[in-house]
């Protein structure tokens, strides 16, 4: 049997927490304090995330899209798929060393989306980048932590409050689409989105594409 194999770590910005990269075989693990974070084993439901999002802004012609959280890379390459050559996306990832490992060990898992000319690598917190880019992007794909009942670190809540919504719907242009990630359903969040002057809808959808447990989507227009 092959054995998981450590292969880096590195000191969450601003935090105590030690982020850690880890493979078996062809498999790549992103921990936090050994609490795994995400596995290239199931990310159908983060490509369908960029899907049906950029699906609900097909008739923009040139779309800016703002992806949060590099992670594995799958949701910036299904949103480089699912767009035109003409469109732009920004890659907001707090940590450096998940960017520098998706050069480094893992970009091929997502044929190396960092390498389309597309792409903007933003190393710092997607809100503080929201907050100072109003009325900037046709979408944002929020795939932080595990979701907004899923939090491995704390400040990773505030992008999930009313009033986090609320500069995601002010960072968008007019009919712009904010699409979140969950690892699980919850209604709480919809109402919270709704409180945030969005027009809602909620979809359910598979880990890995054709099995696997559910996770939920939420796409929500400005």
């Amino acid at each position: 049997m092959i054995p998981w194999e450590r292969l880096d770590e590195a000191k969450v910005p601003g935090s105590s927490e030690t982020l850690e990269l880890w493979r078996h075989d062809q498999e790549y693990s992103i921990r936090v304090d050994r609490w795994e974070l995400m596995n290239s084993r199931q990310h159908g439901s983060e490509e369908a995330l960029a899907e049906l999002a950029l699906e609900a802004i097909s008739s923009v012609e040139s779309p800016h899209v703002l992806t949060g959280g590099l992670g594995l890379g799958y949701t910036l390459r299904a949103a480089l798929d699912h767009s035109n050559a003409t469109s732009t996306h920004t890659v907001a990832e707090l940590s450096g060393a998940v960017v520098d490992w998706c050069r480094k060990y893992f970009g091929e898992l997502a044929n190396h989306p960092l390498d389309d000319p597309r792409v903007r690598v933003y190393e710092g917190d997607v809100g503080k980048l929201m907050a100072s880019r109003p009325g900037t992007f046709d979408a944002i794909l929020l795939d932080v932590d595990n979701g907004p009942e899923g939090l491995t670190r704390d400040e990773n809540g505030a992008l999930y409050s009313v009033d986090g919504l609320r500069k995601s719907r002010a960072a968008l242009r007019p009919g712009g689409v904010l699409g979140v990630w969950s690892a699980s359903r919850d209604r709480g969040f919809t109402r919270k989105l709704e409180q945030a002057k969005f027009e809602v809808r909620e979809e359910a959808v598979r880990a890995r594409r054709t099995k696997g447990g559910r996770h939920t989507i939420w796409i929500a227009r400005r």
